[in-house]
């Protein structure tokens, strides 16, 4: 009989542990230019358009305001930020990249190359990866 509950027979646990190895590896690049990981996810969506509503930035990162609230004003703190509420709706927050946030985007750059190099696989590989797990995702909506 084979145990569907054997450890090495779950399909969440390679995963889980790709995603902790993935960070794992962005952590040193982060630091260098001062930023973690979840951080670097809200700077990401903010590089592609220097202003949004906080609300936006959680759709389009799937963190709730409670989560992205503290981290946002971390960001302020490191003068990445700043965030103002809406003057025709005071429960809206705008969050807009600073002159320092938005040249951090040149520190940056490189980084997604060294993420390619320090995982060892080829970029078709990961593109195949990458297109698997959006299906995936994709797939429950």
């Amino acid at each position: 009989m084979d145990d569907k509950l054997k450890i090495n027979q779950q399909l969440c646990f390679p995963i889980y542990l790709l995603a902790k190895d993935i960070i794992a590896l962005y952590r040193p690049l982060l630091n260098a230019i001062g930023l973690t990981y979840p951080q670097y996810l809200v700077m990401l969506v903010l590089w592609e358009n220097h202003s949004q509503t906080v609300n936006t930035i959680g759709k389009k990162l799937s963190l709730d305001s409670g989560t992205l609230t503290p981290l946002l004003k971390r960001l302020q703190q490191k003068e990445l930020v700043i965030r103002t509420r809406s003057s025709e709706d005071e429960r809206v927050v705008n969050i807009t990249l600073t002159n320092k946030g938005a040249l951090l985007k040149n520190n940056a750059q490189c980084i997604p190359e060294q993420m390619v190099e320090a995982m060892n696989v080829s970029i078709e590989d990961l593109t195949s990866l990458k297109e698997l797990v959006i299906k995936i995702l994709n797939s429950k909506k």
